[in-house]
């Protein structure tokens, strides 16, 4: 359950130590070598909380150094309602509606958004799928259309082709173009060939297919969408959501940042089965080793 009364999300000390036992259980890390154990507190009077001093290599630090936390002016408190509201949206939260809840600007709500969405991103690197396993593979479209855009052009549109497990987890990536070597590299670089692969009857699977231990389709053009097993609605749920998300909360995703959109709905997805609380602790967990400096965010967006 969400309870906003909980200290962490309005004492920063609080939330400091909430991030202390996530990162570190029982005895602090050091950021800069990895020591455990040879490290001091240091709690004299002029030095703000949360502060300890590796006696190996005899450096200070504190949890956030090398997250996305690092060097940011905003309370911890803030941060971690931050993650809760994201992690609790199904389709998304906006960076206006962010600012206002948080009571910060959009630019600094903006940017907080994106560090959040490296902290959701998978760096697992393991395959999906497997033996015996169904994975369904489907592209769609990102950007609007036309008929909206009465005094300039619109923007391109931008595809996105997600790979996901039945009953598992769903991974997305944004490619340049339509084509059958595209779809191919992010095929065989995330899915186990021992997999059952699912498609629909599009051209660009058929000779990828052949690489797996089996390769059932649908003939869409003909308005069939399953028959028996065969099926790729797995991921056209999965569109549903995304595409909800990205029309009705977000509007506009530009294509420099539209990886990180597409990582903020794969975790969400992949943690469908725990709650909000589980979920956005798992994100925290996530924030290690992901600095990411407004100056290089903001140079993607010109």
């Amino acid at each position: 359950m969400f309870d906003l009364t909980n200290p962490i999300y309005h004492d920063a000390d609080k939330a400091r130590e909430h991030l202390e036992r996530l990162h570190w259980g029982e005895s602090p890390v050091c950021a800069h070598c990895g020591s455990i154990g040879n490290i001091t507190k240091l709690e004299g009077k002029s030095t703000r909380p949360g502060v300890y001093k590796c006696n190996d290599c005899r450096k200070p630090f504190t949890v956030t150094v090398g997250t996305i936390f690092e060097d940011s002016k905003i309370p911890l408190n803030k941060w971690l309602l931050a993650f809760r509201l994201m992690a609790g949206s199904k389709k998304g939260i906006s960076a206006h509606q962010l600012g206002r809840s948080l009571g910060i600007t959009y630019k600094s709500a903006w940017f907080m958004a994106h560090r959040i969405r490296e902290a959701m991103k998978d760096d697992s690197g393991s395959p999906l799928g497997g033996k015996g396993v169904t994975v369904e593979a489907d592209e769609t479209f990102v950007g609007g259309k036309a008929r909206n855009r009465a005094h300039r052009k619109p923007a391109k549109k931008k595809m996105v082709v997600s790979l996901v497990e039945r009953d598992g987890r769903a991974r997305s990536f944004h490619i340049a173009n339509i084509h059958a070597n595209n779809v191919r590299g992010v095929l065989v670089t995330n899915v186990d060939r021992a997999s059952k692969l699912m498609t629909d009857d599009a051209r660009i699977y058929w000779a990828v297919g052949r690489e797996f231990a089996s390769h059932g389709t649908t003939l869409h053009a003909s308005h069939k969408y399953a028959s028996g097993d065969k099926h790729s609605n797995t991921a056209e749920n999965f569109f549903s959501i995304f595409k909800r998300g990205i029309v009705g909360v977000y509007h506009h995703v530009s294509e420099a940042h539209l990886h990180r959109y597409t990582a903020e709905f794969d975790f969400r997805y992949n943690t469908r089965k725990v709650d909000d609380t589980e979920r956005t602790d798992t994100a925290l967990v996530g924030a290690i080793g992901k600095r990411l400096t407004y100056r290089r965010t903001a140079a993607l967006a010109a």
